[in-house]
This record gives C-alpha cells, structure tokens and sequence, in this order.
C-alpha cells in the first residue's frame, strides 16, 4: 500500500521561510524601499570594499534599486548558483554604477559603466558567478581592470 506523501516539518519551515524572503523583497521593491542585505569584506589590492552580498533571485532582481546614495567604497556582490554569462540593467536604480564580472577566484572578466534608469543589458564576457556593483567609476579610478584580482572570503581567499 503506498504511503501518502507528507512535508516533513523541516522542509515545511524552509519552504516557508523561502516565500516570506520573497514576498519582503518583492515588497520592498513594490514600495521603493531599498533592500539592506548583509555584508562581506573584499578587496582590491590595497583598496577595502564592503560589500552587501545579493545570493537570492529575488534579492538580485532588486539589488541596488531606489538607492539615493552609497558610500564610496561600499557596493553590492551578486552571487550565482553557478557560472553563466550574468547579464544587468538598471531600471528603478537611481545612482550610476559600474559593475565588475568576476569569476570564481575574484579575477576581473570585464568591467562596464551602467546609466541610471535604463534597461540596457550589460554582460559577462565569459561565464561567471559573480558581479560587483560600485559608484561609477570607482574601478577605473583605482586601475581595477580586466585581470586584476579582487579577494575575500567568497573567492576561497
């Protein structure tokens, strides 16, 4: 005789816990409130960067939205589940940024200026699971560049 399928109370919990995150974040955004997410220490040769660490699909589709100001070496890491050519836009985002492609060790695949209030595309060069949004040109002010190596603890150093 076949047992009915039961959730167990754990799988329940996350499940729910899943959707409460999501409902929030689709909330927040829904009422222009920026998301404040916790954060990560990496750096950029001597340069330190917090960082606010983007992990969800839903806290990823908001990102730095609605932001009015932003620290200047304070951004956000998107991290993926894994590699693939990450592409961004930046509707409902507020402040000019520029984003840096990183693959798994922290190296720079490419960096791309973005405008506020757009929904041009900008890509990865090659497949990555992480990006790196700062104020606009806070790489290039620093010589960060394509090949340049950032480091902390979600590149293994």
């Amino acid at each position: 005789m076949d047992r009915p399928f039961r959730f167990r109370p754990v799988v329940v919990q996350c499940l729910l816990a899943a959707l409460a995150a999501a409902s929030s974040a689709a909330a927040q955004d829904a009422q222009g409130v920026p998301q404040r997410l916790g954060t990560v220490r990496l750096n950029a040769g001597i340069h330190n960067i917090e960082a606010e660490v983007a992990q969800s699909p839903a806290e990823r589709s908001i990102g730095l939205m609605h932001r009015r100001e932003m620290p200047a070496n304070h951004g956000m890491l998107f991290a993926f589940e894994r590699p693939g050519v990450q592409c961004f836009w930046m509707k409902n985002t507020l402040l000019p940024l520029s984003i840096a492609f990183l693959a798994d060790d922290g190296t720079v695949v490419n960096v791309a200026d973005m405008q506020p209030q757009t929904t041009e595309s900008h890509c990865s060069l090659a497949p990555v699971r992480y990006a790196l949004e700062m104020n606009q040109g806070w790489f290039a002010k620093r010589g960060i560049g394509r090949g340049a190596k950032l480091t902390g603890a979600p590149f293994g150093n």
